[in-house]
C-alpha cells in the first residue's frame, strides 16, 4: 500500500473509530501495528519488551483516540506514544538494573561472614527463617528472587502498586536480617 493512500485510509478509519466503530479500530491496528511495533522495537532493542510497549500504546491510543482532533495527525501522535512508552519502559529496566545491584550490595551485607565450613549451615539458617515468614512474604520473596521477575510484574502478579512490592520487599528483608543477626548472638 503507498503512503499516501495508507494517511488517508487511516484517516477514514480514525474518524470511524472515534464514533465507536470497533471493526474500524481493528482495521486501523492492523494497519499500523507493524510500523509502531518497528519503532517500539528500535528503541527498546528487545522483541519481547517492544511486544509489551506495543501493547501499551494500543491501549492507549484507545483510551485517547476519541480527543485526537485531526485525523491526519494520527501517525505522529501514536509514534509519539511509542517514543513515550519506549522511554518509559527503557527508564524502567534502569532502575530495575540499579535495584537490583543494590540488592546483590545488599545481600552481601546481610550474609554473614562465615568460615570454610559454614556455609552451608548459614544455607540452612537463612532457609528456615524463609519457611517461618508468612505465605504472602514467601511468595513475593519467591516472585522476586527464585523466579527473578521485575518489581512491576511482581506488582502486576499480586495486585499491587509496585512501590507497595518494594516496600515489602525491603521489609521482608530487614525481617530476615532481624531474624539471622538475632540467631547469631544465641
Amino acid at each position: 500500500m503507498n503512503r499516501e493512500l495508507k494517511h488517508v485510509l487511516s484517516e477514514l478509519l480514525v474518524l470511524q473509530a472515534q464514533t465507536g466503530d470497533e471493526a474500524a479500530f481493528r482495521r486501523l491496528h492492523e494497519l499500523w501495528r507493524a510500523d509502531l511495533h518497528r519503532l517500539a522495537l528500535a528503541r527498546v532493542e528487545q522483541p519481547v519488551a517492544a511486544g509489551e510497549v506495543g501493547a501499551e500504546v494500543w491501549l492507549d491510543i484507545a483510551r485517547g483516540l476519541h480527543r485526537l482532533e485531526d485525523p491526519a495527525r494520527f501517525p505522529a501522535w501514536a509514534m509519539r506514544i511509542v517514543q513515550r512508552r519506549s522511554a518509559d519502559w527503557v527508564r524502567q529496566r534502569s532502575r530495575d538494573r540499579r535495584r537490583e545491584a543494590a540488592a546483590a550490595g545488599n545481600a552481601e551485607e546481610l550474609a554473614p561472614t562465615a568460615g570454610p565450613a559454614e556455609p552451608a549451615v548459614a544455607v540452612l539458617r537463612l532457609r528456615q527463617a524463609i519457611r517461618r515468614l508468612p505465605a504472602d512474604k514467601r511468595e513475593l520473596l519467591h516472585l522476586f528472587y527464585d523466579l527473578g521477575r521485575s518489581v512491576a510484574e511482581v506488582a502486576e502478579i499480586l495486585g499491587l502498586a509496585p512501590g507497595t512490592v518494594k516496600s515489602r520487599l525491603f521489609s521482608v528483608r530487614e525481617i530476615l536480617k532481624q531474624q539471622l543477626e538475632g540467631k547469631s548472638h544465641e
